[in-house]
């Protein structure tokens, strides 16, 4: 394994419990974000640039799962560049790779993010300046879930993403709500995420002022792009094929379409969702396994095709 970046790690004993955040100069506590990615195209550099601003710009750890689209290459942060995972199966390994690491990084961090490469999280700006600002406003959490929402690109009326735009957001204005993508993304102590980072092994609630959007659903072509690599990835490699991974391509660009047609017959219906669901909702989300507590609810696709949908907050927009 390789690192490449301005930041070097070196082996500890181990992490103890989180009692009081390690401040940095301006008194906030440090805020470690990571992400696994393989050819995740354009979306990554908007991530990387996203956390940097809203974290700082030696704080984003990107570990590259043999990528071949040139998406890793002069990413300015750091980048760990992993061998084909070939040795376990790749769940299990991305799972223990990214945890791993975690520990590692809550020797000098005080909390630390995980998000897939196409997941943008922030905090509610009416109440917290940052994601750092929002981790000083919940000290002595362990582990803080977000409320995740899969955007939705409306087919015809809305143009392709344009990644070199100041906003994302601003080019997209609907989204559905997902309780299975209510993640528990924001940790303090050391705690293994399992089932795809829907689970940890540490109990856990999605915090009502922490936002997640997801873009896997957000434009067109870069879904038909994604869907039919991480397809050919199931079918050829056995990779993940017990996630929408192996799903064909055109199923999974339909059941856009029918979200896309669905959140027209909402707007001319005036049948919008309220953005933020309320305590009761929340409170069922997360269930215990045993030592697991995890998101649940319908899988992304089955999700994305019922109503309602939800307007995306103006205040929000600017921030993605």
């Amino acid at each position: 394994m390789k690192w490449r970046g301005r930041r070097e790690t070196g082996a500890a004993p181990g992490p103890g419990p989180a009692t009081t955040d390690r401040p940095s100069g301006d008194g906030l506590p440090r805020v470690a974000v990571i992400t696994m990615s393989r050819d995740s195209g354009p979306v990554l550099r908007r991530w990387v640039e996203h956390y940097q601003r809203q974290l700082g710009p030696d704080d984003v750890f990107v570990v590259d799962d043999h990528s071949a689209d040139g998406s890793t290459d002069d990413l300015p942060c750091t980048v760990l560049r992993l061998p084909y995972l070939d040795k376990y199966s790749f769940e299990p390994s991305r799972m223990g790779i990214l945890s791993g690491l975690a520990k590692s990084l809550l020797f000098a961090y005080d909390a630390v993010l995980l998000a897939d490469a196409d997941e943008f999280v922030v905090a509610d700006p009416a109440v917290h300046a940052s994601l750092r600002h929002f981790a000083a406003a919940r000290r002595g959490t362990d582990v803080a879930g977000v409320l995740g929402y899969n955007v939705i690109h409306r087919i015809g009326v809305e143009q392709a993403l344009d990644f070199d735009a100041p906003s994302l957001l601003r080019q997209r204005e609907f989204a559905r709500f997902t309780p299975l993508m209510c993640k528990p993304a924001l940790k303090w102590v050391d705690a293994d995420w399992a089932h795809a980072s829907h689970g940890i092994r540490h109990p856990f609630a999605p915090d009502p002022e922490l936002f997640m959007f997801h873009f896997k659903f957000a434009d067109l072509g870069q879904l038909e792009l994604l869907a039919e690599h991480r397809h050919q990835a199931a079918v050829v490699e056995g990779r993940a094929v017990k996630s929408s991974w192996s799903r064909p391509t055109d199923e999974i660009v339909e059941a856009l379409r029918t979200a896309a047609a669905q959140v027209e017959q909402a707007v001319a219906a005036d049948e919008i969702g309220k953005f933020r669901p309320g305590p009761k909702r929340l409170e069922t989300i997360v269930q215990n396994e045993g030592d697991l507590w995890r998101a649940t609810g319908a899988g992304q696709h089955l999700a994305l095709v019922k109503p309602p949908y939800v307007r995306i907050p103006d205040r929000l927009r600017d921030l993605v």
